[in-house]
C-alpha cells in the first residue's frame, strides 16, 4: 500500500484569513505589536507554541505560552462568531476523493493543527473517514521533526519508499526528507517555491491536476532507487 500524507493549512485548505485574524486578537490582548502578515504566514505549520517562539525571535522573555493560549481562545471565538472560513483549494477535494477510492493508496495527514482543529475542518467539508491516520501537534514534536511522518507510517505499516508527503512549507519538505519519504511542494500555499526547493522538495506542483500526476511519477522515482535515502 502507498501512503499519501497531506499537510492541512496552506495545502488542503486556505486558513490564512482566520489565522491572521486570530493572531491579531492574540497579540492585541497581550499588548504586543502584531508581526507582519508575511511573518505570520511564514510560521504556519509549526506547532502553536513553537510558532509563537519563532515570531518572538526565540527571546527568553517573549510570552510564547501565553500568546498561544490567547490565540486558541481567539480562534474559537472567531468560529463561534461565524467569522470563520477555511475553504479548500481548487481541485483538492476531488483529489482526496480520487485517492480515497484507489485500492492501492491510503491517505493520512501530518499537520501543525490540533486534533480538534482537524476534526472541525473534516466535518465542515464532509471528509470524515477519508484519512486513516491523522498526526498533529498534539501527538508529536513540531515540524520539521520527522516524528509525525514516522508515526503515520508505523500506524498503517507503510514503508518510506511508498510514502509521499504533500505540503506548502519548507518545514514540510525538511520533515519529509528527515523521514526518508517523498516530498511534494504545492506552490499555492504560504512559502515561496524557492523555500520549498531549499527545504528539499523532489517536485513542485502548481495545481491539483499536476499533483495527481506527480504522485505516481514520484512513486516510480522512489521505487527505482536502492533505498528511500538515495533520493536525497
Amino acid at each position: 500500500m502507498k501512503l499519501v500524507l497531506f499537510d492541512c493549512d496552506g495545502t488542503l485548505v486556505d486558513s490564512q484569513h482566520v489565522i491572521v485574524s486570530a493572531m491579531t486578537r492574540a497579540f492585541a490582548r497581550a499588548g504586543i505589536e502584531r508581526p507582519s502578515r508575511e511573518a505570520i504566514l511564514g510560521i504556519v505549520g509549526l506547532s502553536l507554541v513553537e510558532a509563537m517562539r519563532t515570531l518572538g525571535n526565540h527571546a527568553p522573555e517573549f510570552p510564547a505560552e501565553e500568546l498561544a493560549g490567547f490565540y486558541r481562545a481567539a480562534f474559537h471565538d472567531l468560529r463561534d462568531e461565524g467569522n470563520f472560513t477555511e475553504p479548500m483549494f481548487p481541485g483538492m477535494r476531488d483529489l482526496v476523493e480520487t485517492l480515497h477510492r484507489r485500492d492501492d493508496v491510503l491517505i493520512g495527514m501530518a499537520t501543525g493543527k490540533s486534533q480538534r482543529g482537524v476534526a472541525s475542518v473534516l466535518k465542515h467539508h464532509g471528509m470524515e473517514g477519508r484519512f486513516v491516520t491523522i498526526q498533529t501537534a498534539d501527538d508529536a514534536p513540531s515540524k520539521p521533526h520527522p516524528a509525525m511522518v514516522q508515526q503515520a507510517m508505523a500506524a498503517v505499516g507503510a514503508s518510506a519508499r511508498d510514502t509521499v508527503l504533500i505540503g506548502d512549507t519548507s518545514f514540510d519538505m525538511i520533515m519529509a526528507r528527515a523521514a526518508g519519504v517523498g516530498a511534494i511542494g504545492v506552490t499555492w500555499g504560504y512559502h515561496a517555491p524557492e523555500m520549498l526547493e531549499e527545504g528539499g522538495a523532489h517536485l513542485l506542483v502548481n495545481s491539483a491536476d499536476e499533483l495527481a500526476r506527480g504522485l505516481d511519477d514520484l512513486w516510480r522515482l522512489l521505487a527505482s532507487e536502492p533505498t528511500a535515502e538515495a533520493v536525497r
